[in-house]
């Protein structure tokens, strides 16, 4: 989440700032353009608002609200699907209730993991399984450009899926290579029965 606020509302605050300077520095030689660039500055402030709210609503609580993590998780495949036209293959077998603090990390993993699928991976196929059987296991598999691991392992987004899925006591995996695709594996201990 850290790294998405300051690649997206960073990133376009910083423009924001450089657009006001040139139009302070235009105003008097070049009203026209000093216009131009504070037209362009007026969008840039949309964007971070938009972005703001965004961050704002991924950092609540409880992102479930109350529904099931099936529903939550449709609802995420849902906006996938109609920001990309990617319609992500799901196979959910539950067969073991899931402790709340489990249910918001595969939230979470999954968000995050369709976040980056979006934005880098340029894929034509997404699938997404979830399953217990004595422990749950949840992976997000695509074949898109992949990436090599020894080049991109220190970005927030994958640090914090390996955070959660280790502060509850999981394992947490990344298959990938340039021009593979990518495969993340996350294993959560689910209590004994």
């Amino acid at each position: 989440m850290a790294r998405e606020i300051h690649d997206s509302l960073g990133h376009s605050l910083t423009v924001f700032n450089l657009h006001l300077e040139a139009a302070l520095r235009l105003l008097q030689s070049d009203p026209a353009e000093a216009k131009e660039f504070i037209l362009e500055a007026k969008q840039l402030g949309k964007t971070a608002l938009k972005d703001v709210r965004q961050s704002v609503a991924s950092l609540r609580l409880n992102p479930l609200q109350e529904q099931s993590l099936e529903n939550a998780i449709a609802s995420l495949i849902d906006d996938f699907q109609k920001s990309t036209a990617i319609s992500p293959t799901y196979h959910l077998n539950l067969k073991r209730s899931i402790p709340g603090d489990i249910k918001i990390a595969v939230y979470r993993i999954v968000q995050e993991g369709l976040t980056n699928i979006f934005k880098y991976a340029k894929p034509t196929e997404v699938d997404i399984q979830i399953q217990t059987a004595t422990d749950l296991q949840l992976i997000i598999k695509d074949n898109g450009i992949g990436f090599s691991l020894n080049q991109n392992t220190s970005g927030f987004g994958l640090q914090g899926m390996r955070e959660r899925t280790q502060a509850l006591g999981g394992t947490f995996k990344i298959e990938t290579a340039p021009g593979a695709g990518c495969k993340i594996i996350a294993h959560f201990p689910l209590p004994k029965v």
